[in-house]
């Protein structure tokens, strides 16, 4: 079955905590409801009999506990490997801020240019830069077509962009906590299934 997974961790705030934007320098642990919704992806797969034969995850603290709550509830033997390219995006000056504070720092278009258009501020300090982000993306799923199926990906939101892009999708590039996107490989290349899902909506994909 040649069925890749990319799933974003859950969340890693809790109520009442100030939310704040979290990089690749804000190597924050998934709080209760995110180790929740991470567990909730492993029974999702579990139901339909899904176990990653290659499972992939960025080196945060928040991505490679939620590879280790769906590694153990799915039952995979795969090992989990650590990639850096999967490292979330450098916020810079972003980083540790709320969306009030850039809107009054950056402007207030700031931030629905990037969540919305996916256009970069060029004056906050991001880091790593647009082209590797993209090659980075390009290299992991060249990888992952060569291994094992079914394969999953967990990353961070920022990350995932630039994986919508690659894959092809449609649509706005966001991706919730706790949610999971699919593709398949063919005989040409990527084929989109479905972005941004709830593990309780998945669909059928054995």
């Amino acid at each position: 079955m040649s069925l890749l997974l990319l799933a974003r961790h859950g969340n890693t705030f809790g109520p009442g905590d100030k939310i704040v934007w979290v990089g690749a320098r804000e190597d924050l642990p998934l709080v209760k409801s995110g180790e929740a919704q991470a567990a909730a992806l492993g029974e999702a797969l579990r139901e339909q009999s899904i176990a990653p034969a290659r499972l992939v995850s960025g080196p945060l603290k928040r991505t490679r506990r939620a590879a280790d709550i769906v590694k153990a509830i799915t039952m995979s033997d795969a090992d989990i490997e650590i990639d850096s390219r999967l490292t979330e995006i450098d916020y810079g000056q972003w980083g540790g801020k709320t969306d009030d504070e850039i809107a009054e720092i950056f402007g207030a278009n700031a931030i629905p240019d990037w969540r919305e258009h996916h256009k970069r501020p060029g004056n906050a300090g991001w880091s790593p830069g647009d082209d590797e982000l993209k090659s980075n993306a390009l290299g992991v799923l060249a990888d992952m077509a060569t291994a094992a199926f079914p394969g999953l990906v967990i990353t961070s939101n920022g990350i995932l962009r630039y994986f919508h892009a690659a894959i092809g999708f449609d649509g706005d590039a966001k991706v919730k906590t706790g949610h999971v996107c699919a593709a398949r490989k063919t005989a040409d290349g990527w084929q989109p299934l479905f972005w941004n899902a709830h593990p309780e909506t998945l669909p059928e994909l054995t």
